[in-house]
């Protein structure tokens, strides 16, 4: 705590944000004042990692968490504290991760998910390396969840009506909020990249740089608040739904991956003349093998599997291949020490923790089980036939066949999040949607 102490004093903090990501990566949590917050213990009840997307309690919960709701002890991260640079006043927010009463990482944590994958990797003593490209829309403020969405309004006064893939007149439209993004972005400390505009109308993507993956989620937990708020601030909405609007490409939490030795830095990926290697191929082999049973962390809300369209820059197989962005898996160019793999299946609905953790669990159960990849697609793979699950009902299913998902991730872990998804999807199909009615209601 010595750490944050000072740190808390030589920002003259008055207030701290105690967060905890939930399953969908949001940010839950109390704020306490400073003095309080460096005197007494942070607790919050543990059912609040068993709740849906929806605010309820999934059915089983008590078999999942104490019955009696007890609360779990947070302890804050001190490489995870940052200026809340929105607040009126001067306030901290600090990451916690979760325990039980009895001292031990809380095993439905999501941020403890991660750490654990992690520890795999350092026991072999490597270290991962990670880079998240994020997407996300600008949509005008919706108060009713019947009206489609669309562009908000940019500084000419008027709407994006077609798209405008890279175009920097078309990222000016929304200059003011771009700006403010970040600025509150450089005051957080977040390692925000590139900025381009997307194919979609008024989709944005902003790049990462490469780094550690802990501190990377960490940072894609925080931007995703930070560009929410930004947007807020300026009269519109910013979503990361995979598929905000029917007739526009979904969003996507791209992936780069590689791996280093913890040691010398180099790149496991290759061998001392540069050239890619079997543990390169095997962690491709294990990301075509594993994914199916893991998709569901790169797809976890029903609106996800509408992104997995064929034409709508989205992947829909499980083919790689060399700069191939038709592919699912991508090796872009690069030299030798940046040899990585760039993984397309998740959405930027994901939990950044939990995508992160799937997919370095993936690449690391193909390089200890020695999987062979296939060979690299070449072409347009969006005419291959569709080979990933297309709703969530089916991906969850996957999962619960995948016993890999529970030793990486634990069986407790993987059972609650089976339970919340379920409800959620079951909740999901007692709405009866506008297509129904327009199509059913008088021709059945």
């Amino acid at each position: 705590m010595d750490k944050i102490t000072k740190w808390l004093a030589d920002h003259d903090i008055s207030e701290v944000e105690c967060l905890v990501p939930d399953m969908s990566g949001n940010a839950r949590g109390k704020f306490t004042p400073t003095d309080k917050f460096l005197t007494e213990d942070s607790r919050l009840p543990e059912s609040i990692l068993v709740q849906t997307v929806t605010g309820d309690y999934v059915d089983e919960h008590n078999e999942l968490v104490d019955p009696a709701d007890t609360d779990m002890l947070l302890v804050p991260d001190p490489d995870s504290v940052r200026l809340n640079p929105w607040a009126n006043e001067p306030t901290a927010q600090i990451i916690h991760d979760c325990y039980t009463r009895d001292g031990v990482p809380h095993p439905i944590s999501t941020r403890n998910i991660l750490k654990f994958v992690l520890d795999r990797y350092y026991a072999m003593g490597w270290k991962p390396i990670v880079a998240p490209e994020v997407e996300f829309y600008l949509v005008k403020r919706n108060l009713d969840p019947d009206e489609k969405l669309s562009a908000p309004v940019g500084r000419s006064g008027r709407t994006e009506k077609t798209r405008q893939s890279y175009s920097i007149d078309a990222a000016n439209e929304y200059e003011p909020i771009i700006e403010d993004m970040y600025d509150f972005s450089e005051a957080q400390g977040l390692d925000v990249d590139t900025l381009i505009h997307e194919s979609g109308t008024a989709q944005m993507e902003i790049n990462f740089l490469h780094g550690d993956p802990l501190n990377l989620a960490d940072q894609v937990f925080t931007f995703k608040r930070t560009v929410r708020e930004t947007a807020l601030r300026h009269g519109i909405y910013a979503t990361f739904m995979a598929k905000p609007m029917e007739d526009e490409p979904g969003s996507a939490l791209h992936l780069h991956q590689s791996v280093v030795d913890a040691e010398t830095g180099r790149n496991i990926f290759v061998d001392h003349e540069g050239r890619e290697n079997d543990t390169f191929l095997h962690f491709i082999g294990g990301m075509q093998k594993y994914t199916p049973g893991f998709i569901s962390f790169f797809a976890p809300n029903v609106n996800s599997y509408r992104r997995f369209t064929p034409e709508m820059a989205a992947p829909t197989s499980l083919h790689w291949g060399y700069d191939n962005r038709t592919t699912g898996l991508r090796v872009p160019d690069s030299p030798p020490q940046g040899k990585r793999l760039e993984n397309r299946f998740p959405g930027a609905d994901c939990n950044p923790y939990l995508a992160i953790a799937a997919s370095l669990a993936c690449g690391y159960l193909g390089i200890i089980n020695k999987v062979k990849p296939s060979a690299p697609y070449q072409g347009d793979c969006s005419a291959e036939p569709i080979t990933l699950p297309r709703t969530q009902e089916h991906a969850l299913s996957l999962l619960l066949e995948c016993e890999e998902a529970a030793e990486m991730f634990g069986e407790k872990f993987v059972r609650a999040w089976s339970a919340i998804k379920r409800d959620e999807h079951e909740e999901f199909n007692r709405v009866i949607s506008s297509w129904e009615r327009e199509y059913l209601l008088l021709n059945v």
